[in-house]
């Protein structure tokens, strides 16, 4: 017997209207901006969705369950989405959809070499064309017979997810100032400013990658001035 509202749905066919009911997706996404997105994506779409923010805790969650779709972040904290893909396409039974995504396109062949059934380039917006991806990768008798075309087809995340993304950054330039901990935040950024199309961020992330010495305190003012912009007192 299901024990929430939420499970009973999730225990129905799925409709028209909602056809990715009774999915569970597994978003592998360190960018809370990013990830508000798919959230609103799969809750208009009727899929149940769980978030990881490293490798190492996606693979924490695919110890405790087994999700239908994964959507893997090429670029993580603690290393690149591709380990995981190769992993899970190896996997046995595999996971009915790998889906690869990243700001940068120039990721598409590594995620496609090590496994993905599919890239998709940031930002990702469309309801109708998420569902048209991961219905053409679920079994046959998962798909609805036919599907409604929403609506309002765009999602438009909360900027308060944004505006944590930044934070972190702060935090990471703030406490720790070596190269690893620059070029990951200087991807971060690129990534974060293409997904939201804000190309002061990217911006940033340029001069971070360009700054060979010294101090990130001037750049990591400007990013706080973001914020401030984001979210004035």
């Amino acid at each position: 017997m299901p024990e929430t509202l939420d499970d009973l749905l999730m225990s129905q066919p799925p409709t028209a209207e909602r056809p990715l009911l009774g999915t569970v997706v597994l978003v592998v996404e360190d960018s809370r901006h990013a990830c508000e997105a798919l959230r609103l994506i799969c809750q208009r779409s009727g899929a149940r969705i769980r978030r990881a923010e490293s490798l190492a805790s996606a693979k924490r969650h695919l110890c405790a369950y087994r999700p239908r779709v994964v959507v893997i972040d090429m670029g993580l904290p603690d290393g690149s989405g591709g380990e995981l893909i190769a992993q899970l396409a190896q996997s046995e039974p595999r996971i009915d959809a790998i889906i690869a995504t990243s700001g940068d396109v120039d990721q598409k062949k590594a995620a496609l070499e090590a496994g993905a059934d599919v890239f998709l380039e940031k930002p990702l917006a469309s309801v109708s064309a998420f569902q048209t991806v991961v219905l053409s990768l679920l079994p046959e008798d998962l798909r609805p017979k036919h599907r409604l075309v929403p609506k309002t087809d765009n999602v438009v995340p909360d900027p308060i997810a944004l505006r944590d993304d930044l934070a972190l950054a702060v935090d990471l330039l703030s406490t720790k100032s070596d190269r690893p901990t620059r070029d990951y935040v200087a991807a971060f950024l690129s990534s974060l400013g293409t997904d939201a199309g804000d190309s002061e961020l990217v911006r940033l992330a340029g001069d971070l990658r360009g700054l060979t010495s010294g101090s990130p305190a001037q750049l990591t003012k400007q990013i706080t001035d973001r914020i401030a912009v984001l979210a004035p007192v």
